[in-house]
């Protein structure tokens, strides 16, 4: 499935990956796709059930997560919002989620130096501003873990990194203060938990939304290989970036493939596609055996 396939229910939102259905006024169905993103581009090729696999990581840990922060389950089954005929094309990839207002701005947190952090710390010893300790190597586990909101892109453009003040400017501060706690409250829980599965978690993003009395509420995916770099513990050493099992992969093709970055991407070649599947695969089942 690599995208979604026509649906009874109205169509309201087309993303990289995920796309959003109209239940009623209170709810809508996230159903997640096979399209690969990267570098804010959509790919041609899709890697294959690669959104039942994220569908399954994603909703491990909005369970295991679950206390630390609202989430976006209305507790409704597929079954309660679309026709049978049509559970077929959804099992597995859809979830029935909560209509919330969208906090604008990307939620990432950083434990390692790797990335654009690194490439920003080689040339001015920070990352997105924030001042880190000299002498710092790649992939170098980072004294705290640090806060570094972006912008929200729409669909083909990119998103950017701002400043905290920025994001303070741009959501208030009291709203800011909210996301950062819950966002470094999350990636330490998962971080910790990840740890005992052999898994390092360099980075990741979370998504929110406000629901109707104004609570903060984590919302869209939750540290799947999508939005996270994941890195095999055992093979983690500092001053190289260490193979993921991750999208990472197919990023790691791209950089070393001469693109300008600019849709469209190139093909990618078959066995790339599916190291990448099996990446994900892996990915889900470390974390839950």
């Amino acid at each position: 499935m690599t995208t979604s396939a026509s649906l009874s229910l109205k169509k309201i939102y087309s993303g990289k990956v995920r796309d959003l259905y109209e239940v009623d006024a209170r709810r809508m169905l996230m159903v997640a796709s096979d399209r690969l993103s990267a570098f804010d581009v959509i790919l041609d090729q899709p890697i294959p059930d690669k959104g039942k696999v994220l569908t399954q990581i994603s909703n491990f840990w909005f369970a295991k997560l679950k206390g630390i922060v609202p989430d976006h389950f209305t507790g409704d089954s597929l079954a309660d919002v679309v026709p049978a005929a049509e559970l077929p094309l959804l099992e597995g990839r859809a979830v029935v989620v909560k209509r919330l207002k969208p906090v604008p701005v990307e939620a990432i947190v950083r434990g390692y130096l790797v990335g654009s952090g690194w490439k920003e710390y080689q040339t001015s010893g920070t990352v997105c501003g924030i001042k880190l300790p000299a002498g710092l190597k790649e992939a170098a586990r980072l004294p705290e873990p640090i806060f570094t909101p972006s912008t929200k892109a729409e669909v083909g453009d990119h998103d950017e990194n701002i400043s905290y003040a920025q994001c303070e400017a741009l959501i208030g501060a009291d709203l800011a203060a909210q996301v950062r706690d819950a966002s470094i409250a999350l990636y330490q829980a998962a971080v910790e938990y990840a740890a005992s599965k052999g898994i390092i978690i360099a980075d990741t993003k979370f998504e929110f939304g406000l629901d109707e009395q104004g609570r903060l509420t984590l919302m869209d995916e939750v540290l799947t290989p999508d939005s996270s770099r994941f890195w095999p513990a055992e093979s983690y050493q500092e001053g190289t970036n260490p193979p993921s099992f991750d999208k990472q992969f197919v990023r790691d093709w791209l950089e070393n493939s001469g693109w300008n970055k600019q849709a469209p991407a190139p093909q990618i070649p078959d066995a790339v596609i599916e190291q990448t599947a099996e990446k994900y695969r892996e990915a889900l089942q470390r974390l839950t055996q």
